[in-house]
C-alpha cells in the first residue's frame, strides 16, 4: 500500500439509537461541537460528527431506522470476546477529576481510575448512555 504510512487517524463511527440524545450527551460530556451532519433518506441513515476542536479529535454518531442493539458488554474484558471494534479511548490530562465529571453526567461506571498495562500510564474506563464503552488514558509520566 504505497503511502499508508503517511495515513492519519480521522475518526472513530458509533452507531447509536437515539442521534438527538446522544449528541446531546457527547457534546456536552466531552466539550464536542457539531462540525458536520448529514441524511441519507432512502436507507434512513442520519449522521452527526462531532469534533474536539483543541485536540483534533471526532467521533461520528449514526443512526438508521429498524437498527438493533448489539455489544452491549459490561467492561473491556468482556468485550474482548466478540471480534469487532470494542471501544474508543481518549487521553485527558488529570484522570479522576474527568472519570468523576463523566460519571456525574450520566456515563456508566465500569472501571474506577487504577494503574494502566501501559508503564507510566493511569487508565479508567465508562460507558456512555446507550452502554458503549470510552477508554479514559491519562499519562503520569508527563506531569
Amino acid at each position: 500500500m504505497t503511502g499508508a504510512h503517511h495515513a492519519r487517524f480521522d475518526h472513530v463511527g458509533v452507531n447509536v439509537r437515539d442521534l438527538a440524545a446522544a449528541t446531546a450527551w457527547y457534546s456536552e460530556a466531552f466539550g464536542l461541537r457539531t462540525y458536520f451532519e448529514f441524511t441519507l433518506a432512502g436507507p434512513g441513515l442520519s449522521a452527526v460528527v462531532l469534533e474536539n476542536i483543541e485536540h483534533g479529535w471526532r467521533i461520528e454518531l449514526l443512526a438508521r431506522t429498524g437498527s438493533a442493539a448489539g455489544l452491549r458488554a459490561a467492561n473491556p474484558l468482556e468485550a474482548a470476546l466478540t471480534e469487532g471494534y470494542g471501544h474508543f479511548a481518549v487521553n485527558v490530562p488529570e484522570l479522576d477529576p474527568v472519570y468523576e465529571a463523566l460519571l456525574a453526567h450520566g456515563a456508566g461506571e465500569v472501571m474506577k481510575p487504577g494503574p494502566s498495562p501501559q508503564p507510566g500510564y493511569r487508565f479508567a474506563w465508562v460507558s456512555d448512555p446507550e452502554g458503549n464503552l470510552i477508554e479514559l488514558i491519562e499519562n503520569t509520566e508527563a506531569q
